[in-house]
């Protein structure tokens, strides 16, 4: 009797359904739960995402915390697949760029409004990755997809997915992720192999004063063009630039305050989690994975790539006067881009301040990934 308690027990639990897949996938949530405390890679994503991974890899009925439910609707799954509904609808992108505008300055792109072509540059990425995802046993939905990772907006990556290729949703947002992670670690060797030490050592002088009617006006004309242009991102655009209003605005300190704190946090962890728990390994480990994390690096390198060579035009044009390192901002990963470009000219020039100028493509190019977006969402979706 015991005996058969025991075993009944045994049968049911997950350790008898473990395969040497959820061991794997189990060793590489720990990993990203390592970077994320130890090494504070873009912890407030990469550490709710790592856990996700956790928790669908350990085998449990769908009905406790799966999610997935049944085909037929009959057996929905468990907690988080109510929570993965945000994500499934683009509601957690839209509400996390709402927080990216209530938390950014876009008074260096208003001051120096060239920054656009360098956020521009930056979005060779996307382009690049596409382009060679279609030589690759992929559909052009999917290439889309994988090409946006080069932007390195997490946001805007699984929003994107979603819509064309939602079954290659857990290798795009987690590689996405990681790389945005990972740009102190990517970023710094091309800087250096694509600049000379005298460009890198250019002080730029400082930022004209931007008028606060400027900040106000920028964010209705953006989202008036934008949303005309490609009506597919007017989520995107519209919740970032509504964010942007609720800072510049000030007379609803309550609203931005919220938005930047509590609803952004609330949103990322809603939105890590529910990411890392599609990471089931009996999709996620496969060939075809492998692949969109090495075009994944592919497109984040080419990103930096274009920037960095927009930027030494520029440079050129200018008499010297723009140092190209702020190129390599124009990838979307704000802030932590301008940050890597600030601490690259300050090892070339202790006197060197970039960050405000680095900000300028930064925001460019958070504009830009989405535009990208909505551009590949309009011809393949």
């Amino acid at each position: 009797m015991i005996l058969d308690a025991l075993q009944k027990v045994w049968t049911e639990s997950g350790f008898a359904a473990l395969s040497w897949k959820h061991f794997v996938m189990i060793a590489i949530a720990c990993v990203l739960i390592y970077l994320a405390i130890a090494r504070k890679f873009e912890p407030l994503l990469l550490l709710p995402i790592a856990f996700g991974m956790l928790l669908v890899n350990l085998p449990t009925p769908d009905s406790m915390i799966g999610i997935m439910g049944s085909p037929d609707g009959d057996s929905p799954g468990g907690l988080l697949y109510y929570l993965y509904l945000g994500v499934k609808l683009g509601i957690y992108p839209s509400l996390i760029f709402m927080g990216v505008g209530a938390m950014t300055d876009f008074g260096p792109l208003l001051a120096r409004p060239s920054s656009l072509l360098m956020g521009a540059g930056a979005q060779f990425g996307i382009i690049a990755a596409f382009l060679i995802a279609n030589f690759l046993p992929f559909t052009p939905q999917e290439a889309a997809s994988i090409g946006i990772i080069g932007g390195a907006d997490g946001p805007t990556a699984i929003y994107l997915t979603t819509r064309l290729a939602p079954h290659l949703l857990p290798s795009i947002a987690i590689a996405a992720y990681s790389y945005m992670a990972l740009v102190p670690v990517i970023q710094p060797p091309l800087m250096k192999a694509l600049t000379t030490k005298k460009e890198r050592e250019i002080v730029m002088t400082q930022l004209r004063q931007v008028s606060r009617l400027e900040k106000l006006c920028f964010p209705i004309v953006v989202t008036v063009f934008c949303v005309l242009l490609l009506p597919s991102i007017a989520p995107l655009i519209g919740m970032l630039m509504l964010g942007n209003l609720f800072k510049e605005a000030g007379v609803v300190e309550r609203l931005s305050d919220t938005v930047q704190n509590a609803l952004i946090n609330i949103v990322t962890i809603f939105l890590g989690v529910t990411v890392g728990a599609t990471a089931n390994a009996n999709q996620f480990l496969s060939p075809e994975t492998l692949m969109i994390i090495g075009l994944g690096l592919l497109a984040f390198m080419f990103g930096t790539v274009g920037g960095l060579l927009i930027g030494k035009l520029m440079s050129v044009l200018t008499g010297g006067k723009i140092n190209p390192l702020i190129g390599s901002a124009g990838v979307s990963a704000v802030p932590m881009a301008a940050r890597v470009s600030h601490k690259e000219g300050q090892k070339a020039n202790p006197g060197n301040w970039l960050l405000m100028h680095a900000m300028g493509p930064n925001v460019a190019g958070v504009i830009g990934s989405a535009i990208a977006a909505g551009i590949l969402l309009t011809l393949f979706g």
